[in-house]
This record gives C-alpha cells, sequence and structure tokens, in this order.
C-alpha cells in the first residue's frame, strides 16, 4: 500500500504506537492517533506535532468520521475491541506495527517466537549475526519498536526481530528469511481464548516463507514439530532429547550439529555461562539461524562462550552473604518459571504472583513445592496461588502486602547456600507498567539492602 497521503488511525500511543506515528509522517501520511489513556499519561504523544482533532483519547474514536484508509495497532491492543471489529466488517486493513516496520524491507529478516526463551534467543541471535560483519538491528517485542529502527537497512543489513503472538496475529506479507520457534505452552489465553488461538498467531512466523527461506524448529514440542508440515521453507530442528539424524541436537554435554550424514561437535555446553536446558535449546536454535548465516564454526563458539544472561532472564543480581539472588522478572507464565527452578540445585526463596492471564498454577506450584524451602507471594495473584500451593501441602508460604514487602520477606528468609529467585509466574501489570520496571525494582530492593546492612 502507498502510504503517501493515506488516511491511518494508529491504535496505542505507546512505545510501538509513536514509532509508528513517526513512521507513518515520515510516509506523508494523514495520521490520527488514539488512547484510551489521557494526554498526560503518554509520554512523547505531544511531540508527535498532531493537530489536537487528530488526538483522540479517552474514547473509541468514530470511524465515520474519521474515514481511516488502515489501521495500525500496537501490540497490547486487542483486535477485539468493538471500533477495531467493526474495521474489519468495512473491509478497513488492520496491521501491527511490525508489518509497517517490516512490509517493504530489503534486509534478511531473522524471527524469533515462542511461548519462552524468545528474549535470550533473539539477542543471542543479535550478537551472532553481528560477527558476519553485516549491519544488523535488534528490535521488535524485546523493547524497541521495529519502526525507527530499519528504514535505513539495505539487502545486506539484518533485522533480528523478536515476535510476540500479539504482533504475528496481524501480519500481512511480511516474510521472514529465517523464523525461529522455539515453543509453545499456554500463555495470553485472556487474549487469544484457547491454546489453538494462541499456536495459530505464533504459526504466522512460517506463513510467508518460500522455498528459499528457513525454519528453525523445536523437534520436542510436538505442537510445534507439527508445524513443519505447513511450512514452505526448509527446516532445521533442534533438540534436547531426540539423537537427531539431521539437525541440532545435544549427545551427552556436546552440541553436535548433523548434516547429510556427517556429525560436528560445535561446543560442549559445560563451556555456556547460561544455566538450565531451556537455555540449551535457545542456543540451539542461536545455532540454527547463524550456521545459515554462514558463520564458521570457531565464531559461533566464540559467541556462545562469553555470551551472559540477559537482564530480567535469570539474570545474576549477586551473591550477597553467601546468598545469590536471581533476577528473572520475564518469567511472566508457569512454564517459564518452571525452568528457571529447575535450573537451581540450591535451596530456593521463590517471589512468585503478579497478574494472571488465565493460567493454571498447578503444575509450577508442583514444581516449586519440590525445589523451594519459602514461598513468597504477592499481587493479585497470590490468594489464588495460596489456595493452590496449601492444597499441594507447600508448608512455608508468606503473603506479602506489596513487592517492596515480598522483596524484604524473601531476604529475611533466606541463609547462606540459597537462591533468592524472583520468577513471578505472572504478568506485572498489577503493580508495574512492565516485567523490566519489576525486575529493576528487585535488583535495586537487594543492593539497596546490603549496602545498607554492610
Amino acid at each position: 500500500m502507498e502510504l503517501h497521503g493515506k488516511r491511518v488511525l494508529v491504535v496505542g500511543g505507546g512505545r510501538s504506537g509513536l514509532a509508528a506515528a513517526q513512521k507513518l509522517m515520515q510516509k506523508n501520511a494523514d495520521v490520527y492517533l488514539t488512547d484510551m489513556q489521557p494526554l498526560s499519561k503518554l509520554t512523547g504523544v505531544e511531540g508527535l506535532g498532531l493537530d489536537k482533532q487528530k488526538l483522540i483519547l479517552e474514547q473509541e474514536p468514530d470511524l465515520d468520521v474519521i474515514q481511516p484508509d488502515l489501521l495500525v495497532l500496537s501490540p497490547g491492543v486487542s483486535p477485539l475491541l468493538p471500533f477495531i471489529r467493526r474495521a474489519s466488517t468495512m473491509k478497513i486493513p488492520i496491521w501491527s506495527e511490525v508489518e509497517l516496520a517490516l512490509r517493504d524491507s530489503q534486509a534478511t529478516i531473522i524471527g524469533i517466537t515462542g511461548s519462552n526463551g524468545k528474549t535470550t534467543t533473539t539477542t543471542l541471535i543479535g550478537e551472532l549475526a553481528r560477527k558476519t560483519g553485516r549491519r544488523t538491528v535488534v528490535a521488535g517485542n524485546i523493547g524497541l519498536a521495529l519502526c525507527g529502527q530499519v528504514e535505513h537497512l539495505d539487502q545486506h543489513s539484518i533485522i533480528v526481530a523478536e515476535l510476540s503472538s500479539f504482533q504475528l496475529e496481524l501480519i500481512d506479507k511480511i516474510r521472514v528469511n529465517i523464523a525461529v520457534f522455539l515453543n509453545l505452552t499456554p500463555d495470553h489465553l485472556d487474549r487469544h481464548g484457547t491454546i489453538e488461538g494462541y499456536a495459530a498467531a505464533k504459526a504466522r512466523i512460517l506463513e510467508n516463507q518460500t522455498e528459499n527461506d528457513l525454519a528453525v524448529l523445536n523437534w520436542d514440542d510436538p505442537i510445534v514439530r507439527e508445524y513443519a508440515k505447513q511450512a514452505n521453507g526448509r527446516i532445521t530442528f533442534i533438540s534436547l532429547k531426540e539423537d537427531l539424524a539431521e539437525g541440532i541436537c545435544l549427545q551427552g554435554k556436546d552440541i553436535l550439529w548433523k548434516k547429510n550424514g556427517i556429525a560436528v561437535k560445535v561446543m560442549d555446553t559445560r563451556e555456556l555461562l547460561l544455566r538450565g536446558n531451556h537455555n540449551i535449546e535457545n542456543v540451539m536454535a542461536a545455532i540454527g539461524a547463524a550456521l545459515e548465516l554462514g558463520l564458521s564454526l570457531p565464531d559461533i563458539n566464540h559467541v556462545l562462550r562469553r555470551f551472559q544472561p540477559v537482564a530480567h532472564r535469570q539474570e545474576i543480581v549477586g551473591t550477597f552473604n553467601g546468598i545469590l539472588y536471581i533476577n528473572d522478572s520475564k518469567g511472566t507464565n508457569p512454564d517459564s518459571s518452571i525452568k528457571a527452578l529447575q535450573s537451581y540445585e540450591e535451596p530456593v526463596v521463590l517471589i512468585a504472583g503478579g497478574k494472571n492471564k488465565g493460567l493454571d498454577m498447578t503444575e509450577f506450584l508442583e514444581e516449586a513445592k519440590k525445589r523451594i524451602k519459602s514461598l513468597v507471594l504477592v499481587g493479585m495473584a497470590a490468594p489464588e496461588m495460596a489456595e493452590i500451593a496449601r492444597r499441594l501441602g507447600i508448608e512455608r508460604i508468606l503473603i506479602s502486602t506489596g513487592f517492596e514487602d515480598a522483596v524484604d520477606k524473601a531476604i529475611k528468609e533466606a541463609v547462606p547456600g540459597d537462591v533468592v529467585l524472583l520468577s513471578p509466574a505472572c504478568t506485572s501489570w498489577d503493580m508495574f507498567k512492565n516485567f523490566e520496571e519489576r525486575g529493576e525494582l528487585f535488583k535495586r530492593l537487594v543492593t539497596d539492602h546490603y549496602s545498607v546492612y554492610n
């Protein structure tokens, strides 16, 4: 679609919406922006320079008045809102911000999706892509909107994009040259309704691939493996459990790359700074992408051995008085937090809770029972989680009055040799703007405590 002169309604005044509006204005589109928040709570909207009549705030926009040619939705905006559903019935095109950003890109696009591990894998692939010497941009759901970051890139450049189900459900023509589909466990059911709807949104990452493209898929996840039948491109499977004839798999402690009947050792997993089997899966997926980019095994090994855990994903805050503090604020669903728990053999003081997304916490708390000495609960989900924990027989349960109180309780519970793990299994939206804000506060509270008491 030629955007020049088109009337476009941007829905959402956050980071993605602002980036989309700025790009559209650069394309000389006639831009309107709507958000249910007041202007005082929308950082940067005034700086767009839009006329006041083109800002529709604290109310739903009237499509009959605006008569838009296109809607561009921020990821957090549900397409089930009444005016968006009406736009659909009116045959008005509806794009995600990602569609607007990547639709006409000439760069090689690497897209990473999955319920867990996206950010670590995206960051790692970004480091590997830079090792090729090609100009590389890492953005998307990782925290930096793609609009405004990729317009200057040419066919020799690389875009590494973390793509959520919210971003993928409204794509149209985006072609992902290297698609990485890590795993799929129940998440965002409050948005997608069913696991099938959630899976279908994720699988759209494969939709526009051609035979020249590659899909890196997790063999161990039966839902992901099944989507290989729908893939148009070539497939590289990864597996922790299966001795694959072709693909990337584990043999003892070694990661092997198997192709045309030849097995090559990529590295010993004990060389990794990342902990846990889930991170070995992330590393395998990154290897699959790096090989497709033509990176040599020595260069791949060099990057992998030096890669540190990224912020808020089992991030080491520090060891204080013999107690290891881990910030896994990105653990926003039960499966992600189960993987975090399984990474530690030490006694764990676990901080969990926040806003549940309609997910069953039983399996997570069953795993917690095996591994924790104390459970500190916080947020809207605390009463529900406490009830399940008591039913399962978890003995030491502490209910906090707020996040600061939760961290204080966890610090008091821990003794030398313990791990204090923030891995909430819930979103942060009841108390924070995002998981980053929650993780940063955790780190600050921990370091401030020990700066005062030591």
